[in-house]
């Protein structure tokens, strides 16, 4: 059978929900491809990708798109900062922060906190090695900060800023069941749900039968 192919973008991780898909679809072979943020929609208009997982906003044109839950945005920093002091970050105790603003940000704002410096990096990747030098402070959602771990970093969740919300897209006029049952998957459905379609089920294999032992005739005395 064809298999999915399900594209996802970087800090999204899809391992709990490929494990229920491979569960329940044991015959259709699901593909994960880790997809640039800027490219996930077009990939999936394309034909490329089946569905993504992607951060919202994003064009919608001929695509659907169900928000799936949302990411806490942190402030990544040096350990030895003293913004490591605090627990929790507001974005007026960035005001005189330099800070770094990658070309790839998925944040939905028109201006990050603090003063930006006018070199864009070209990847979070990039500005997490800055961030590392000393040149700046970096905010992203805390699974892109997770992503990039460096020893030498640590972050604090920032409060007052935009976050970031995970989707699953896939295009308009794809009404393929399988669609369905990954819908079904990625919004906690149980198998027994009534509002998505039936799993096909797997034959099992049959069990041999059992010989009953026969039971020796009692004697008559």
């Amino acid at each position: 059978m064809t298999g999915f192919r399900l594209g996802y973008v970087p800090g999204v991780t899809p391992a709990k929900w490929s494990r229920i898909w491979a569960e329940r679809l044991p015959r259709v072979p699901l593909e994960l491809v880790q997809v640039g943020a800027d490219e996930a929609p077009a990939l999936v208009r394309r034909t490329e990708l089946d569905a993504v997982l992607l951060r919202l906003p994003i064009d919608r044109t001929g695509l659907h798109a169900i928000p799936l839950y949302v990411e806490q945005t942190v402030v990544v920093v040096p350990k030895d900062h003293v913004i490591t002091a605090a627990d929790e970050i507001s974005v007026d105790d960035l005001a005189d922060e330099l800070m770094l603003h990658p070309q790839d940000d998925v944040l939905d704002w028109a201006q990050p906190p603090g003063r930006l410096i006018d070199e864009r990096p070209a990847r979070t990747r990039d500005a997490i090695e800055l961030v590392a030098m000393g040149t700046g402070l970096l905010v992203v959602p805390q699974s892109l900060a997770r992503l990039h771990h460096r020893k030498d970093l640590t972050y604090r969740p920032l409060t007052g800023v935009p976050e970031s919300q995970v989707a699953l897209s896939w295009r308009e006029d794809d009404d393929r069941e399988v669609v369905e049952h990954l819908i079904g998957i990625v919004r906690g459905r149980t198998v027994n749900s009534s509002r998505g379609p039936a799993v096909p089920a797997v034959p099992a294999k049959r069990a041999k039968p059992q010989k009953t032992p026969q039971q020796k005739p009692k004697r008559r005395r």
